[in-house]
């Protein structure tokens, strides 16, 4: 459980923060309780370096899944010599993954729905609980325009599929070319794979890059519905 409550009043003031300063006021709010869940694809180094910027000290961790893509290794390690910020790296209970693999072989997440359900909470959001079991608050990338699941996602919010923990989204408003020219201008290292047509980026076996015209979260688990595009993660409860 949560060591403060907030109620809906104030997490509607953070609205009005800036990136940066929501970034600054989470720090100073949570100190070493609060930390930001990178998966290094472009939004998330945005993040990474505001942080450095305006909270430096803050707990930064990625989720090793296990099927990564090279190029995403390579970013991760880009980001941490540029900006000598530790990394908390998490892996899928061992166990889970051997007992997966051997009942269903290696692209059960391709036969239905459920069964990716299944790889991606073994893969993301059982190791993302463990994290999130002891902070009380947690910071993500994502920005509206990513998906039809987060147009009306908040900068603040309680996440209740997560032990009703607050949840921040600094760059929830920022605009795909506003992300990139953040990237450029301040030379943050980012995923190569960005430029060969991946806009979004997860694990290899679940990702693909997509045709000019196509939405940028088309190439994310490319056989399902947009409306079903989620890992579990991010997904809303009521």
């Amino acid at each position: 459980m949560p060591t403060r409550t907030f109620t809906n009043e104030e997490l509607a003031a953070l609205e009005s923060k800036s990136a940066g300063e929501l970034l600054a006021w989470a720090y100073q709010t949570f100190g070493d309780r609060v930390a930001f869940a990178s998966s290094f694809g472009l939004e998330d180094v945005v993040v990474i370096d505001l942080i450095a910027r305006y909270a430096p000290k803050l707990r930064i961790f990625t989720l090793d899944t296990g099927r990564l893509h090279e190029e995403t290794y390579d970013v991760m390690e880009r980001v941490r010599q540029k900006y000598g910020l530790a990394i908390e790296t998490t892996f899928p209970d061992q166990a889970k993954i051997e007992q997966l693999e051997r009942a269903k072989g290696y692209y059960s997440m391709r036969v239905s729905i459920e069964n990716r359900k299944e790889c991606c909470n073994i893969r993301k959001v059982e190791p993302l609980k463990r994290v999130l079991s002891g902070v009380d608050a947690w910071i993500t990338g994502l920005r509206r325009e990513q998906a039809v699941t987060r147009t009306d996602t908040p900068k603040a919010e309680i996440d209740l599929g997560f032990g009703g923990i607050v949840k921040l989204n600094p760059i929830i408003d920022w605009s795909l070319d506003q992300t990139w020219a953040h990237v450029r201008a301040n030379d943050v290292p980012y995923n190569q794979l960005h430029e060969r047509g991946f806009p979004s980026i997860g694990c290899s076996p679940c990702t693909r890059a997509v045709a000019e015209g196509e939405d940028i979260r088309a190439g994310r688990w490319w056989w399902e519905n947009p409306e079903q595009k989620e890992c579990g993660l991010h997904v809303k409860k009521v």
